[in-house]
């Protein structure tokens, strides 16, 4: 019996996003799946000009978008692999993994460390637009990249959600990721986001979540989910480990 072999379908270009764009992205698609592990090399600039049927000068600018993110380095004698450990994803990827169906990458795991309704402190308040003292939900969790503490976080909700959305109040994951099952329950949908993010050092809450010294630099972000109407969702804050770049993509328009 003969069998015939499927032909090999190099990936084609697609013109919505930019060419290198669109090379970039489907690199760190591998990355973030684990097809590409910490230390493996990728594509040199040449083959990912000819995979592709891009420019040298085109590819050139993949690799250098990569390095830009802190998804891979340049090692003498080797070529350019992958650092994926640097790499700390946004608040606003973690959104969008999660209405995609995708919550962490491969290698991340995240432990819930506390799940419960308590009155708002005056910042978390402010920041929900509600009265200090009022009840919301307040979600701490610690993500693990192989398996060592990377970031704690907390996110904080109305205390409203308490009765459409009970299992905010648990200390489990969410299989669809928080706000998926927020948008499931109570259909709030996120439309917009804002980050803010600042240097700092570690205190000792930070310390013993992430296992580092008191006093080491730390990365400190906070961050707002809108619906369309510009109302909060969430209001998350979160602390990451030294070394990790935080990577935001953003388009301009005129």
């Amino acid at each position: 019996m003969f069998t015939t072999k499927e032909p090999h379908v190099s990936p084609q270009v697609q013109r919505t996003d930019p060419p290198y764009l669109q090379v970039v992205k489907h690199i760190k698609a591998e990355i973030e799946s684990n097809v590409l592990q910490d230390g493996q090399r990728i594509d040199s600039v040449r083959k990912i000009a000819a995979k592709w049927n891009i420019s040298l000068a085109t590819a050139t600018k993949v690799v250098s978008t990569l390095k830009a993110e802190g998804l891979v380095r340049s090692e003498p004698g080797v070529g350019t692999i992958v650092t994926r450990e640097q790499a700390a994803a946004s608040a606003k990827d973690r959104v969008v993994r999660s209405m995609e169906g995708r919550i962490y990458a491969a290698n991340e795991r995240a432990q819930i460390r506390a799940a419960e309704l308590v009155p708002a402190p005056e910042e978390v308040a402010d920041a929900l637009g509600l009265p200090a003292g009022t009840n919301v939900i307040r979600r701490q969790r610690v993500t693990l990249r192989d398996d060592v503490p990377s970031s704690a976080s907390t996110s904080w909700f109305s205390g409203d959600l308490a009765g459409t959305a009970p299992l905010l109040l648990e200390a489990k994951r969410l299989p669809q990721g928080t706000p998926k099952y927020v948008e499931e329950q109570a259909g709030l949908v996120p439309a917009a986001g804002k980050d803010q993010l600042r240097a700092d050092i570690a205190s000792e809450e930070d310390s013993a979540a992430l296992g580092i010294p008191l006093g080491s630099p730390v990365l400190r972000k906070q961050n707002w989910v809108f619906n369309s109407e510009g109302d909060v969702i969430e209001f998350g804050q979160s602390v990451s480990v030294a070394r990790r770049w935080a990577t935001y993509n953003y388009e301009i328009s005129r």
